[in-house]
C-alpha cells in the first residue's frame, strides 16, 4: 500500500512549494510518505535517504527509490546541482553536523526545504517556565528518549540563514491548528517551513 500525506497540512505546503516534475532528494525520508505525497501531486521523481532498516524496507514498499545512507556522512554520492530541491523535513534538530548537512544540501540543490518545530512556541516557553522540559504535538518526547539533538527556534534559524549566506524565499510558519500564521510567528507558530538557497 503507497503511503498518503493523510491530513499532514505540512506535507500540502511542501507540495505547493515545489515545481511540477522536479527533481527531489528527501534526506531522512522515513517510510517515504513525503516522497510519495510529492510523486502523486507533483509528478517528481528522485530519492530518499533514510539510515533505519525498518524505514528503508517502508520506502520501498511505498515506492520510493531509497538509498540507505547516514546523512552525518555528508551526500558525496551526489553531483552538485543534481536535484532541484532537497528536503530535510522534521530532521533539523535531530542531525549532529547541522552545518556541514545545510551546506551539503545546497551544494547537490538548487533550492532547500527544511521543516522544524518551534521550540520558542508559547505553550513550550510555558512549560520551561514551570520547570518542565517542553512535550507537545510538535514535540512529543521526554527528555531522556528524545531524538532531538538541537532545539531552535524561528529567531535562531533566521539568524543562521544570515550568517550562513542563505537567502530566504518562502517563511510558512503554522499555528498549533495547522494553520498558516503571519502574526508573532516565533511566539505563536508550532511548526516552521521555509524555502531558501544560496545568496
Amino acid at each position: 500500500m503507497k503511503a498518503t500525506a493523510m491530513n499532514r497540512r505540512d506535507y500540502q505546503i511542501i507540495s505547493g512549494l515545489i515545481d511540477q516534475g522536479a527533481r527531489v532528494l528527501d534526506l531522512g525520508c522515513g517510510d517515504g510518505a513525503l516522497l510519495s505525497h510529492l510523486q502523486d501531486v507533483r509528478k517528481v521523481s528522485g530519492y530518499g535517504i533514510e539510515l533505519d532498516d525498518t524505514k528503508v524496507r517502508a520506502s520501498v514498499k511505498n515506492g520510493i527509490n531509497v538509498v540507505q545512507a547516514d546523512l552525518e556522512r555528508g551526500l558525496s554520492g551526489f553531483n552538485d546541482s543534481s536535484f532541484d530541491y532537497v528536503i530535510l523535513s522534521l530532521t533539523l534538530q535531530t542531525v549532529h553536523h547541522t552545518e556541514k548537512i545545510v551546506r551539503e544540501m545546497l551544494r547537490v540543490g538548487k533550492q532547500v526545504i527544511v521543516t522544524f518545530p518551534n521550540f520558542g512556541f508559547w505553550k513550550h516557553r510555558i512549560q520551561i517556565f514551570t520547570g518542565r522540559v517542553p512535550v507537545s504535538k510538535s514535540l512529543p518526547y521526554e527528555w531522556y528518549n528524545t531524538p532531538n539533538i538541537h532545539v531552535l527556534t524561528i529567531k535562531d534559524f533566521e539568524m543562521f540563514c544570515d550568517t550562513h549566506n542563505m537567502n530566504v524565499i518562502d517563511r510558512i510558519v503554522l499555528n498549533e491548528a495547522g494553520n498558516p500564521i503571519r502574526a508573532l510567528p516565533n511566539f505563536l507558530g508550532m511548526l516552521a517551513i521555509y524555502r531558501f538557497d544560496k545568496k
